[in-house]
């Protein structure tokens, strides 16, 4: 795995991923993972490849080896500052997921929506054929215009659609403000802290970054001063087959996949997938 900056962001979840699968299987690939950075200081992003606080993942027992770059430093820093600090935040009442406008269910509503919308329509349109059209065409016997008989059709059916759209945003509007009063009544009566219960601890389960007592910084092989080789790393990988997955600058995922073309030779056994993103 190559990437650059925070190219290295979609690993997090791929890591995270083959940890899970290496606890629950005694089967687990070969990682080596080679991140490159400008700043020393960047290099606290490995510690989110860590598994969330509460989780019982055992860490080693995923194949994995991290060798880092740092491009624009030529040596570690001497004088010693936090490279991370740990953010805690409060949970709020509002804090909830957005789902769309017909709720979580929106399927479910939106069918509804669709039947009682018809069941509307042909129930408008029996009343207008019977106490309207009906008695024009039996009593005079002149057939009712088609074009108005139309443009009766199109306003009867909008309003099916309006009434029955209007009635049940309001149902989930309604449900839906019931249960913020209850979180924020909830959350009212929580106290902040239990009597003899540290700060610490009630943060404890609200922390959001890694789990704070291990690092994988300290273990890390970093080359300061230089760019990633390629190609000589590629080439030093053994095995049958070698998944390539590059995320980060575009030159980086160029030169990459220039490497593992099938010109090179060095394609037999490489498998290249990037992936890119834009903010």
């Amino acid at each position: 795995m190559f990437s650059g900056g925070s190219g290295i962001t979609p690993f997090f979840t791929i890591i995270r991923e083959l940890l899970y699968m290496a606890n629950e299987s005694s089967n687990s690939p070969q990682v080596l993972l080679i991140p490159a950075f400008k700043k020393s200081a960047d290099l606290a992003m490995l510690d989110l490849l860590l598994p969330l606080s509460g989780t019982s993942h055992d860490i080693s027992r995923l194949q994995l080896q991290i060798q880092a770059y740092v491009t624009q430093e030529k040596g570690q820093a001497t004088e010693e500052q936090p490279l991370y600090r740990t953010i805690w935040f409060k949970p709020s009442a509002f804090d909830a997921p957005i789902s769309a406008i017909l709720g979580r269910n929106c399927w479910l509503w939106l069918g509804m929506i669709i039947v009682c919308s018809s069941v509307i329509f042909l129930a408008l349109i029996a009343l207008l054929t019977r106490f309207y059209i009906y008695p024009i065409d039996h009593d005079t016997n002149m057939i009712y215009s088609y074009s108005v008989r139309s443009v009766f059709n199109m306003v009867l059916i909008s309003m099916s659609i309006a009434i029955t759209a209007t009635i049940a945003f309001l149902w989930n509007k309604k449900r839906n403000s019931t249960e913020m009063r209850q979180i924020q009544m909830t959350d009212a009566s929580t106290p902040m802290t239990s009597p003899g219960m540290s700060s610490w601890y009630y943060n404890a389960d609200r922390e959001l970054e890694s789990l704070p007592n291990k690092s994988f910084i300290g273990s890390t092989k970093v080359n300061y001063g230089e760019r990633p080789d390629f190609k000589k790393i590629l080439m030093e990988s053994e095995g049958s087959s070698i998944g390539v997955l590059v995320s980060g600058p575009k030159k980086m995922r160029q030169d990459v996949a220039a490497i593992c073309s099938p010109g090179t030779g060095l394609s037999k056994n490489l498998q290249f997938e990037s992936i890119s993103f834009s903010w």
